[in-house]
């Protein structure tokens, strides 16, 4: 079964989410039949890659929300994401474009090493000091390096900004398409969606319904044709 997540590395409620669903994922009896892939989803693609805003002024500037109100929400978050055992910096953040994460993810995944690149990303944005915006490319390529990818080839694609970008904006357009107009979504083997960061519990609910309705393979066969088997090979006879 495969599981798909559009996220955003900006996206708190992602953060959380992630750590939700794996919970569930870790008890499930299948757990090691689920390809899970992440989907890039940008929340704020119209933003300058050099347009970087304290998360605070962002929240105030873009959803309208009152300082008092962004910081209270902020602090929900680190609650949230303390008892998913996360940690999560609720003042000092900033807020800037992550078109370019989302390339390197892509990369990632070519090499096997999406999800440690995801999660390093995450920790880097919600839980560390260093901005993850502000200190340029050798800070993507340090985290990068992290999760197991080559500082070279990393950098050869930064340096390019078409390298993976058609992957970028196909994962938008799927998300559309498939009804997502806000992450994290988790499509579970394109027949079931979960919106948000859900309890665990939803989570297993979901996973089991989806493996359970999973549809038998169906054998179209006449009980003609030769076929090699674990004990004969049939052999045509002239």
């Amino acid at each position: 079964m495969r599981v798909e997540i559009w996220s955003d590395i900006a996206c708190p409620w992602c953060y959380v989410g992630k750590a939700r669903f794996e919970k569930a994922l870790a008890a499930f009896p299948h757990r090691d039949r689920v390809e899970v892939v992440h989907r890039s989803f940008e929340l704020d693609p119209g933003r300058a890659k050099g347009d970087v805003q304290p998360v605070i002024t962002m929240l105030t500037k873009k959803y309208g929300m009152s300082e008092a109100q962004a910081r209270a929400g902020e602090e929900n978050l680190g609650t949230q994401a303390a008892a998913e055992g996360l940690d999560y910096r609720t003042e000092g953040r900033d807020h800037g474009n992550t078109f370019d994460l989302h390339r390197l993810l892509h990369l990632a995944k070519e090499h096997g090493r999406q999800d440690e690149l995801i999660q390093i990303l995450y920790r880097a944005n919600f839980a560390e000091e260093r901005s993850l915006f502000t200190e340029g490319d050798e800070r993507l390529v340090e985290l990068a390096v992290e999760a197991g990818l080559d500082a070279g080839t990393v950098r050869a694609v930064l340096a390019d900004p078409t390298a993976y970008a058609d992957e970028v904006r196909a994962d938008a357009r799927e998300a559309a398409q498939l009804g997502a107009n806000g992450v994290p979504f988790f499509v579970l083997d394109r027949t079931y969606g979960v919106s948000g960061a859900q309890p665990a519990e939803v989570f297993t609910q979901a996973l089991t319904q989806a493996w359970g309705d999973r549809s038998p393979l169906k054998i179209v066969d006449d009980g003609g044709a030769e076929a090699c088997g674990p004990d004969s090979c049939a052999v045509p006879q002239t």
